[in-house]
């Protein structure tokens, strides 16, 4: 294979520095624990019936808990890219979280996200704004591996609503 070649592989293209380029991460497959996780913690921060607003309100809630435990560890810009490249992977299911040039800073992206799923149908919203946050935690899960993800994301998520949660012990 020749050095100008691009190597088919995601993963080792995703690893393989290229002169002149930077490599950018792709989305690594998520557990259906993680999954489900993502949607509880959604679902929850919600409320109990919730509509397409409150997962809107949500969704940049459970936002900023990621950004804020991430940006010590990967700086306020990297969490920045990641977002963006999750907004765009997701738009390819969702078109109309597809975002356009002049909606480049986090602010504006947040505050055009949280419109966008505001006027879908609840369960639209909420489909797009897990679909988001898995994609993300793939991506990051691609960057930095599956333990420190976990680690560093894992007090976002929502635990399991079990008995053993409803027992108060009377």
């Amino acid at each position: 294979m020749g050095a100008g070649r691009v190597n088919s592989s995601m993963r080792v293209a995703a690893r393989s520095p290229q002169v002149g380029a930077v490599p950018i991460p792709q989305p690594v497959a998520s557990s259906d624990q993680q999954r489900e996780a993502i949607h509880r913690t959604l679902v929850q921060h919600a409320g109990g019936a919730p509509d397409a607003n409150a997962i809107a309100e949500a969704t940049l809630a459970t936002w900023h808990k990621v950004a804020a435990r991430l940006s010590p560890v990967i700086g306020v810009r990297g969490v920045d890219v990641l977002f963006s490249r999750s907004l765009h992977l997701t738009s390819t299911d969702f078109p109309w979280l597809a975002i356009t040039r002049d909606q480049e800073d986090r602010a504006t992206q947040l505050a055009s996200l949280q419109a966008r799923l505001a006027e879908r149908e609840t369960a639209s919203a909420t489909k797009a704004s897990s679909s988001l946050l898995v994609t993300f935690t793939n991506l990051l899960t691609g960057l930095i591996g599956r333990s420190l993800t976990e680690r560093l994301l894992g007090p976002v998520w929502a635990p399991p609503a079990g008995p053993a949660d409803k027992d108060t012990g009377s």
